[in-house]
């Protein structure tokens, strides 16, 4: 290995909506990916109008974030003459890069707004250093390994392509059971289209077999008494590794969720925004904090962890096959927006809690400050005792001094 010490890489965080994008640039995001209301690959995701885009970048450049933009579904003909348009608009925001994977978009793209960096997305299956040399001579700037890629082979990777042409991998979430997210279940099944961005999830269903003979007589593939979800894989998280990815030549850590709640990308953010640094200021002090991260790492909405492909192959350890369901122990109240002169917190409510509960503030800058609801006033300065309305704007009275970006939030098993 070189013992010149490899530059820090960038950590890339989803942003669903304005609200969670403001979440990961405080919490610790040097860029974020977002999505517009179209040619993105998460239909169901709130994802961003134009002017909220625009506030996006705005907001985001005033903190050195970098914004990229989704583009990346595989494109129809009766897609392409919108994408031009979309283009258009997207050349006026600037973004800091396009992610991309449908080569007719690459070259609309390239046509309308040829400033804007473009990324290739993981939807184009980057498994090969000839692959990423393609690219590079189209002009793209990055591009975004395939999920199948083991440590070995992304090491190769580096060692064959330009200095200048960067690689950005998944670090952490959900796994695709699909090669590289291609994936025609959805489709087959419901006839919602996980390339066009409209995926059901069927990998997360529970399955049974039925005997050609025997037409509605469905018989349980048995694990266990409660039947098996097959497709069913453990969540990425590769918290323990951040040296592995780091010496593999890998310039972009990449989180998945493009459609998580405030409270998972402010978990996630923040737990590998501290792992990054800690490691880069001193490797001793990276696996002295090991045990802080992982703590923080599973007060996450997860489904069990695993390493991927990166050590190797999966095996029937890397799946679930008792259930679907996320491990959930933290439920999300809400964001501190400001502070008013009186010093009560200003949030919009996103669950429910009430005057006398204990809650947490986890703060941006790592530490987590438990302190209890003191009083809480509506918006027209009524004083009530709880706040059972979704989206109400409230101000609550904290024990303990909140900031701007505090994100409260309750634990489900805390004793009363």
């Amino acid at each position: 290995m070189n013992t010149i010490r490899p530059k820090k890489p960038e950590l890339l965080v989803p942003a669903s909506s304005l609200e969670v994008l403001k979440t990961a640039v405080m919490f610790g995001a040097d860029a974020v990916y977002i999505g517009g209301e179209a040619f993105g690959l998460r239909a169901k995701a709130k994802n961003f109008t134009s002017a909220e885009m625009a506030e996006a970048i705005l907001f985001a450049h005033e903190f050195g974030v970098k914004v990229y933009v989704t583009a990346n579904i595989l494109a129809h003909n009766s897609d392409l003459e919108g994408a031009r348009n979309y283009f258009a608009e997207l050349k006026q925001l600037k973004p800091d890069a396009l992610i991309i994977s449908d080569p007719g978009m690459y070259m609309i793209a390239k046509e309308v707004c040829p400033e804007i960096d473009i990324h290739i997305s993981t939807q184009a299956n980057n498994t090969n250093y000839q692959t990423y040399r393609f690219w590079h001579q189209q002009g793209a700037k990055r591009v975004v390994s395939a999920r199948e890629l083991s440590l070995e082979e992304i090491r190769q990777i580096r060692d064959q392509i330009p200095d200048e042409m960067e690689i950005e991998s998944f670090v952490h979430g959900a796994m695709c059971i699909s090669y590289s997210g291609r994936c025609l279940l959805s489709s087959y099944f419901t006839g919602r289209d996980a390339n066009q961005g409209a995926c059901t999830h069927p990998c997360r269903w529970k399955y049974a077999v039925v005997e050609e003979t025997r037409p509605g007589e469905c018989f349980p593939v048995y694990e266990n008494e409660r039947g098996t979800y097959i497709f069913n894989s453990k969540d990425l998280c590769m918290i323990e590794h951040i040296p592995e990815l780091v010496s593999a030549g890998i310039d972009s850590f990449k989180i998945e969720g493009r459609m998580k709640t405030a409270l998972y990308v402010a978990c996630v953010a923040r737990t590998y925004r501290k792992a990054i640094d800690d490691y880069f200021e001193s490797e001793q002090k990276y696996h002295e904090n090991m045990a802080w991260y992982k703590a923080e790492i599973a007060k996450c909405t997860y489904r069990q962890f695993t390493t991927g492909f990166y050590f190797g192959k999966p095996d029937e350890h890397t799946q679930i096959y008792d259930s679907n369901t996320y491990v959930n122990e933290y439920v999300y109240l809400g964001t501190v927006d400001s502070i008013d002169e009186r010093g009560f917190a200003k949030f919009e409510q996103r669950n429910k809690f009430c005057v006398g509960d204990t809650i947490e503030l986890m703060k941006p800058d790592g530490r987590n400050m438990e302190t209890r609801v003191l009083s809480m006033y509506n918006d027209e300065g009524e004083a009530v005792e709880s706040c059972p309305h979704s989206k109400q704007i409230l101000y609550v009275e904290l024990a303990e001094k909140p900031e701007p970006y505090d994100l409260m939030r309750v634990g489900k098993n805390i004793p009363a």
